[in-house]
Order: structure tokens, then sequence, then C-alpha cells
């Protein structure tokens, strides 16, 4: 499990499995909360455009995130290296805000999800008892355990907090902690995931971890209708699924899950993440977490060759996203372009990868 800093040993020792009565907040909250702010301060977590690596580790994330020409940027990323001062363990998350109140509701989720998913973690490995199970099988079952936890407990904290307006407005979270050589990754809305690994011939090919929760994908159509929610596209937006209330031409959101937007809660959106992980091997080299700015323009394949194609891996998430911006005017003309951003978790050193490119160029 790696070193447990002495706040990290506060924090399991205030465990008393109890919830307080008006929020559900797990005991050990703040104490989480303290180590983020701690982290912040040691520059092991990052917030807004840049690199985080921390002397010693193999992992290296590199994050940047363009304003788009709709309004405010309401994309915003989270990289918190040694996640709950655990030397073996990150965790990334990536935001996509909408509605007028769309990126106050991103930057809220992101600052709850990584406190209460280490909270919830270390409170269910607390009670854990499972002595059979797999290991890898084990450890995932407790990070899927913690992670709908969390995510069912910031949707009901967002619809408390009298702050935020997110009636009309709400955001997609996209997540994945890395403990040793097991990632985890939580998807609520259509960000996607998508990881660069070496095929049988020594190339680099794409492979995509996660789901785009679209209004049109079967089981989410199913869902919404049985709920007497409606999906359909606009005349002047063809191919573009959006999900509809009963009798009214609202809201329209262009995705099947998200935090907030409780207008349409009713009607079968949902908040509940999609939970998969993987084994890393040396044939895995990094992780793209992008926003649908990304995806809309740039095809998994493209953005895996951007990536281990940028000389300076600290680099590799401002130069995919200047890609998806140029390929959006190409492709796009006359659409405003969306907030863009990108995050890209290097799983080893950069000889790895290198190696990879020699024989990429050999072939």
């Amino acid at each position: 499990m790696g070193r447990f800093s002495s706040m990290f040993n506060g924090l399991t020792e205030s465990f008393s499995m109890k919830k307080t009565k008006r929020s559900g907040r797990c005991s050990g909250r703040e104490a989480a909360e303290t180590m983020a702010k701690e982290a912040k301060k040691n520059d092991s977590l990052l917030c807004s455009s840049g690199t985080v690596h921390v002397d010693g580790s193999n992992n290296l994330a590199s994050v940047f995130s363009k304003k788009g020409q709709k309004g405010v940027n309401q994309d915003c990323c989270i990289v918190w290296e040694e996640f709950g001062c655990q030397e073996d363990m990150i965790f990334c998350g990536i935001f996509d805000g909408h509605g007028s109140w769309g990126h106050y509701v991103a930057k809220t989720v992101r600052k709850s999800m990584p406190p209460s998913l280490l909270c919830n973690w270390q409170e269910t490995l607390s009670q854990d008892i499972d002595v059979e199970t797999e290991k890898t099988q084990h450890r995932f079952n407790i990070w899927k355990h913690s992670f709908l936890k969390t995510c069912a407990a910031i949707d009901l904290e967002l619809k408390q907090n009298r702050k935020i307006d997110s009636f009309f407005s709400g955001t997609t979270a996209l997540s994945i902690v890395r403990q040793g050589e097991l990632i985890v990754i939580a998807n609520v809305g259509d960000s996607r995931a998508v990881l660069a690994t070496t095929s049988d011939e020594g190339t680099l090919i794409p492979v995509q971890l996660t789901l785009d929760f679209k209004p049109n994908l079967p089981q989410e159509a199913e869902r919404i209708m049985e709920c007497q929610g409606r999906v359909f596209c606009l005349e002047d937006e063809p191919g573009v699924h959006r999900v509809w209330m009963p009798n009214e031409e609202s809201p329209g959101l262009a995705m099947s899950r998200a935090f907030g937007d409780y207008c349409i809660k009713d009607y079968g959106l949902i908040s509940v993440p999609d939970i998969t992980h993987r084994n890393i091997t040396s044939t895995d080299h990094f992780v793209v977490l992008a926003t649908d700015g990304v995806w809309d323009v740039i095809s998994n394949q493209e953005a895996v060759d951007i990536v281990s194609s940028t000389a300076e891996r600290a680099k590799s998430a401002k130069r995919l996203v200047e890609y998806a911006m140029h390929a959006w005017k190409r492709k796009k003309r006359g659409i405003a372009m969306d907030d863009i951003s990108a995050i890209c978790l290097f799983f080893h050193s950069s000889l790895s990868l290198h190696h990879v490119n020699q024989i990429a160029t050999l072939k």
C-alpha cells in the first residue's frame, strides 16, 4: 500500500464509521480535504494547465485546457500525485460543465471528488474482511464501491448546495486512479479515456477504456424512455441526440449521465459512474483523458500518434489540444468551438515509449 504519512494515519484512526446527519459526509472528509491542501502546497496537486511529476515516480501527467468560443471555459481538471499520501497512487479527473452555472458545477465536483473518494476508500478498507478474492479483483471491488458511494454523495451535496443553481446546469466527470499496476476508471458523461499500448506487431495502438454516454446508446435510451424522458435530434443538428423532458423542449442534454441537471433527473438522466479496471503492463505507455471537444474532431489513433510523437512529454496535452483546435476549425466551420481539455498520464520512463517509436519508424 506504500508509505503512510502521519496525516494519513490520522485519517485512518479518525474513522468512527458514522455519517453527519445533514450531508452524509464521510467522517474523515475534513482530514482528506486537509491532505489536498497540503498536496497543493507541495506541488503534487494540480488544478490548472501544467505538469505533475514527483521525484522517484514513474508517473508524469501533462494537463492543458483551452477555452472555446461559447463563453467562459467550463472544462476543468485535477491531478493528485501520491494520492492520499500513498507513493504508488495518483488521481486524475477531467470535468466538462454545461448550462449557465456549468463552470461552477464542474469546479465544485472537481474539489469534492478526490477527498470524498479518498475518504470512502479508507472507510471501505477499514470495513473489509474479504480474504478469498484474487488481489487485483479485490482492490478493484474496493475502488468500485468507493466510487459508487462517492458519486452518489456528490450528487446529493450538489442538490443541497444553495450557492449553486444546478437545476438546469451540470457537469460530466471522468476519473482515473492508479494504484501500483492497477488503474480504475470511473466515467459519468461523454468524456473519454484512451490507452496507448504496443501491439503484437510493435506499433502503438489505442484502446478505448470508456463509453461515451450519449442518449442514443441503446441501454441509455431505454432507461430514459422508461422514465418518460425523450431522446431526439433537432432539425439543424442531425446526428446530435439530446435528452428532453416529457412535455417541454428542455433541457436538450447531449449526454445521458451527469452530475446536477436536476430538471431531468426524474426522466432518465443519472450520475452513476461506469467503473472498469485494467492491469498496466510494460506494453501500456500512457492514457489520455479528454473532453468531447477533443474527440469530436480527433480519432483515438490520431490522439495516440500526436501524444507519442511529442518530443517533450510535459507538452503532450497542449499539443493534443492545439491539434484539436485546428481540426475543429477545419472540420466544423461555422460552429462555435467547444472548450477543449486533456490530461496525458504516462506510466513509465520516456525510454520505453522512445523504443516503440523507433520500431514504428523502422517499419
